[in-house]
């Protein structure tokens, strides 16, 4: 293998040629020289395997890992070829062959500081911190004069809850620095290490750090906010008082602030006491929202009613129309919603009677006032559910001025919330045609067309607002629109065509993926650019992606479409259950020429889709077409791949499983894991589900009946495991 590995100098010269090429991307010019090394050594393993990751960098990737893997047969000992092994899966996001192949290369060089880079980035990437701690110190003994190692390693230590060790780096890194280069970069450096004090709880010692680098740090905000959380935190009242004050003067609109400060006074349970200080804040600084909605926050009785008064009466009168949006947050008080509900009844007394808000002045109020009066007791009424009252309060809205777009969305949805969701969509399309140009609206509508089942016409109206030179569906998927793939999804599931709905639940499942996966540049730009706070918050971030709602409700949506899936065979032999055998026959002929009708319908569906979107294509350009075939093609738009799955509940845990993770304190996701635990006969997981589900609410509906339906599915599966019945036993006494 040695024989073989070692080149002339001549081409030795040339390979070394390679390596730079890969480095500057120059991957034509690589080729060339590659091959100009292999008409004379074919079996050079080494160059082989450049061959290939140039060719994967082309764009042919199958030929790529030809000669990839070519290359490791005539040199299996070889660290280069591994290291390109592991460079392709990496590039496929195969991130744990890429790992293997990593781990291969270092054995036979331990210390290739290009290994051991790619590998650390690698392990940050699949969360093996401790392993990314050996990693970041083997690097940081390679080469200690260089700083990314040393924030490395600092950052690793963060990772594994070693804020203390971290520190210590990081100290050792300072002291070393001889050149502070870029300020912003070396103030984010010191900033950075002063939240590693702040995640230690040593907060004395932060403090001190804080004002030992003011000078160099340019994030003045930043360091303001922690010298006042310190300050508090210490006890030190006067000072953080100031502090807090300090930050409001600068930015009043912040709550987050104004909250700080009530903590710090402790009268954040004492009403009274909160609202003195919110209404002294707010007589100082009047332009505040934020001050403001404190103010209602604390204020009770009859300083509520004068307060809220004043806010409604003035913005009724500017045309606001997210007055209701701001002001629900205080309907879960009975009191406010009350006297909210008495105000804005009597505006609409006495504007009808006598132009005015108390029916006693001489002022006259515009005309908008009653009619962003009745605007606001139309969501005010559906909002609490009296949505008769609702709806004649915005028919009485659209009368007075039957051009405004907001009145027909809210129309739309108090038909929503009543049922009628043909209607709702009707309505909302008519509001979309007062404005065309509005794309909020247009949204909109497309999204109330989805739930009526219109998904053709949906499709139709997003197309105002897409690409011309692809279809809707393609264009949408490529900006990752969520809403829609979601409630495009849930539009399929109650037509019952799960081919297609599992397709877009799976493409969020993707977008997802895709997110997860587009951090991974961040590993080594952060490094550089010294971004290390926000890069800490990125990675966190990136650990709960998985409990954002929208994969929450594709995932219920995925697993109601699995469940069907499984239990179709069992719906099909119960039909079965007491026929002859020529019944049968007759049957299963008679649901599969049902079955061929219905996948000639969707054919057919397919080629107007098809025909539809040539037809909207044929003002592209000659450029355009040429591109066509680099665009991806959906082979399979029915989703036969998902519909025809011979393990539903596998497929359908693959959604439950990061739910389980990251969104443990929800009841949904037992009431999932549930469903396909039972199915499984996985009695204690089963189990568990509903031990958690009473944890966090015993009251809600679907725990009574999932513990009804466990305990008859346990009886009919008896005589079970002794040791599976005695945990059952036990836990269902404490249930």
């Amino acid at each position: 293998m040695a024989s073989k590995r070692e080149l002339p100098p001549k081409e030795s010269s040339v390979f070394k040629n390679i390596l730079r090429n890969y480095e500057l991307r120059q991957y034509k010019k690589g080729l060339k020289l590659a091959d100009s090394i292999l008409k004379k050594f074919p079996e050079h393993g080494e160059t082989l395997a450049m061959k290939g990751l140039f060719l994967n960098n082309l764009e042919k990737k199958e030929e790529g890992y030809e000669y990839v893997k070519k290359g490791l047969r005539y040199d299996l000992t070889s660290h280069i070829c591994w290291h390109v092994y592991g460079l392709l899966h990496r590039a496929d996001k195969n991130y744990e062959e890429a790992a293997k192949c990593y781990t291969h290369a270092l054995k036979y060089n331990k210390n290739d500081i290009n290994i051991l880079r790619d590998f650390a980035l690698l392990q940050t990437q699949m969360r093996h911190y401790d392993q990314l701690i050996e990693t970041r110190t083997q690097l940081l003994q390679q080469k200690p004069t260089n700083p990314a190692f040393w924030i490395g390693l600092a950052i690793a230590y963060q990772l594994t809850n070693k804020p203390e060790t971290a520190i210590t780096v990081l100290t050792s890194h300072e002291e070393s620095l001889k050149d502070i280069g870029n300020p912003y970069e070396h103030s984010e450096l010191l900033m950075y290490h002063n939240s590693l004090l702040r995640e230690s709880g040593k907060f004395e010692d932060a403090l001190e750090h804080l004002e030992k680098i003011e000078k160099k740090v340019t994030d003045k905000r930043s360091w303001k906010e922690n010298q006042a959380f310190y300050l508090a935190k210490l006890d030190r009242k006067e000072e953080a008082e100031a502090a807090y004050r300090d930050l409001i003067k600068n930015n009043p609109h912040d709550s987050a602030y104004v909250k700080g400060l009530l903590s710090l006074k402790d009268v954040e349970k004492d009403k009274k006491a909160a609202f003195a200080i919110c209404t002294a804040l707010a007589e100082e600084y009047p332009r505040s929202k934020a001050i403001e909605d404190l103010v209602l926050q604390y204020a009770e009785g009859e300083d509520f009613e004068a307060k809220v008064g004043d806010i409604l009466q003035q913005s009724l009168r500017k045309c606001i129309p997210s007055l209701f949006n701001s002001m629900k947050k205080y309907y879960s008080d009975p009191a406010k919603l009350s006297v909210i509900d008495k105000l804005v009844r009597g505006y609409r007394q006495h504007l009808e009677q006598r132009g005015n808000f108390d029916g006693q002045a001489q002022v006259v109020e515009p005309p908008t006032a009653l009619l962003f009066t009745l605007y606001y007791l139309a969501q005010h009424h559906d909002f609490l559910k009296e949505h008769d009252q609702a709806y004649a309060c915005i028919e009485s809205a659209i009368d007075h001025t039957p051009t405004l777009v907001e009145l027909y969305m809210t129309k739309a949805r108090i038909l929503k919330h009543q049922g009628k969701v043909a209607d709702a969509a009707k309505v909302m399309n008519d509001a979309r045609e007062l404005d065309l140009q509005d794309r909020f609206v247009n949204s909109k509508c497309a999204k109330y067309m989805l739930r009526a089942g219109q998904i053709d016409e949906a499709e139709r109206i997003l197309a105002l607002f897409t690409r011309k030179d692809v279809s809707v569906v393609q264009d949408l998927s490529d900006m990752q629109c969520q809403w829609f793939a979601v409630e495009e999804g849930y539009a399929y599931l109650r037509q019952k065509d799960y081919g297609r709905a599992l397709k877009k639940f799976h493409l969020i499942q993707k977008i997802f993926d895709d997110i997860f996966d587009d951090q991974f540049d961040f590993h080594t730009y952060c490094l550089r650019k010294m971004t290390l706070r926000a890069y800490v918050n990125l990675l966190r971030f990136e650990d709960r992606l998985r409990g954002h709602p929208f994969y929450l409700k594709a995932a219920k949506g995925a697993v109601q479409a699995y469940l069907e899936l499984a239990d179709k065979p069992k719906q099909d032999a119960l039909n079965e259950a007491g026929m002859t055998e020529a019944e049968k026959k007759k049957a299963r002929s008679k649901a599969r020429k049902a079955e061929l009708k219905a996948q000639q319908d969707k054919d057919a569906a397919a080629k107007e889709d098809s025909a539809g979107a040539k037809a909207a294509t044929t003002t592209t350009t000659t450029a355009n077409k040429k591109q066509d075939p680099k665009r991806p093609v959906d082979l399979d738009p029915s989703g036969e791949k998902y519909l025809n799955t011979t393990t539903p509940l596998e497929d359908a845990m693959q959604f439950i499983k990061p739910l389980q993770l990251l969104a443990p304190n929800r009841v949904e996701t037992h009431a999932l894991g549930f469903e396909v635990y039972l199915r499984q006969s996985q009695w204690v997981l089963a189990l568990r589900c509903l031990i958690k589900t009473a944890e966090i609410n015993k009251a809600d509906p679907s725990f009574s009946k999932n513990l009804d339906r466990f305990k008859k599915a346990v009886e009919a599966a008896k005589p079970l495991d002794p040791n599976i019945q005695k945990i059952i036993d036990l836990q269902m006494a404490k249930l």
